[in-house]
């Protein structure tokens, strides 16, 4: 099939899914989503309401997701909002770095030292502050950084996933998710900061990477290291690391990377994308059986993404079509699915704090 030029052919549709954004998501959390008397996203809003759901907890890294989303949306009065609660409600002035969540009442409750957490905290205040000038944001993207590389750190150049709130004792070793964050967070300090010490660090991360996560066959990146027990690929993990990849150009030259991510994504997209609606499913085993059907909104983000972001025209021209049958079947006039079965079923009704920057990050980097 013949397709116009993504420039021509992409700007309406991309058009229509920001549009949507600022209408209908950005409101809800500036709005119902937002606890006006902490200071802080709720975890959730219900499907219909929107109420929010019934407070259990809030964490540190749905804080910093939409300090990250709002400062991109350029809405900097409420991002400064949200950089002041993450400093005030978040930060652990005993021991260092940051918790995981607070309760109700905003006290802390999981004090875990979660490497997910502070990499999300590094990327939101990069990204806060090189678009608002705010040095304390700087500032804290380079002691987080460093608490990173001192405390998390884990052998063969890698750091552990969790720590207890101390740092005294590892209780989860290293695993894909928060070191492919910690890479996105380290790219968005390097272009923040101009400080040419990230490269370094991001060299040694891509390295371990390719080291210990990458699966041979397929070039895909798995979720434990290679080798462990019931492993899986994700999808959506592959299609993230290639953009990520991408995003770094001649950084990771020297590791391989950029020709693993391009096998691995022509394996996800083989295997992980539904060729009739376009749903990419949750994870597959080595040989690209599917492990997990279920279709979660932020591996379709992940999915338009990457095809925006390739160098094939064949595989460029089908990201107009696949943003229709994205916004036909996640998106929907009060916000969002969250998650779909395989057939379309609605399989998660309410809309987590966390999403909007899945969408961000995508629409940013559609045409248009």
């Amino acid at each position: 099939m013949q397709s116009m030029p993504p420039s021509d052919s992409t700007i309406t549709p991309a058009a229509t899914l920001r549009d949507h954004f600022t209408r209908v998501v950005l409101p809800l959390w500036r709005g119902p989503g937002f606890n006006a008397t902490l200071k802080l996203p709720y975890e959730a809003v219900s499907a219909e309401g929107p109420e929010p759901l019934p407070v259990q907890r809030y964490r540190a890294m749905a804080c910093a997701r939409q300090l990250f989303v709002f400062s991109q949306a350029g809405d900097a009065a409420h991002a400064q909002v949200l950089f002041d609660s993450l400093i005030h409600t978040f930060q652990d002035t005993r021991h260092g770095g940051w918790f995981f969540s607070v309760d109700a009442q905003g006290a802390p409750l999981d004090t875990t030292k979660d490497l997910y957490t502070h990499a999300f905290v590094v990327f939101a205040c990069a990204v806060y502050g090189g678009r608002s000038g705010n040095r304390d944001a700087l500032d804290v993207v380079h002691r987080t950084s460093a608490l990173i590389q001192s405390h998390f750190a884990a052998a063969g150049d890698l750091f552990n996933a969790a720590l207890t709130a101390d740092f005294a004792r590892v209780t989860g070793t290293p695993i894909q998710n928060p070191l492919m964050h910690l890479t996105e967070a380290w790219l968005a300090a390097r272009h923040a900061t101009g400080d040419i010490a990230f490269d370094a660090a991001l060299q040694r991360l891509a390295g371990a990477i390719a080291h210990h996560f990458v699966h041979a066959p397929t070039g895909c990146v798995a979720e434990l290291p290679i080798g462990a027990e019931d492993n899986r690929l994700e999808p959506g993990h592959q299609f993230e690391w290639f953009w990520l990849v991408k995003q770094a150009g001649a950084l990771f030259e020297a590791t391989g990377l950029e020709e693993s991510l391009t096998r691995a994504f022509r394996f996800a997209q083989q295997y992980g994308v539904d060729a009739q609606t376009g749903g990419v499913c949750a994870s597959l085993d080595e040989t690209g059986r599917i492990k997990d059907a279920t279709q979660r909104i932020w591996a379709q983000t992940e999915y338009l993404r990457a095809l925006a972001s390739h160098d094939d025209p064949a595989v460029l021209a089908a990201l107009p079509q696949q943003i229709e049958l994205f916004r036909h079947r996640f998106l929907r006039p009060q916000g969002w699915f969250e998650c779909k079965t395989a057939a379309g079923d609605v399989a998660r009704a309410d809309m987590p704090s966390t999403t909007p920057y899945h969408l961000a990050t995508a629409y940013d980097a559609l045409p248009g």
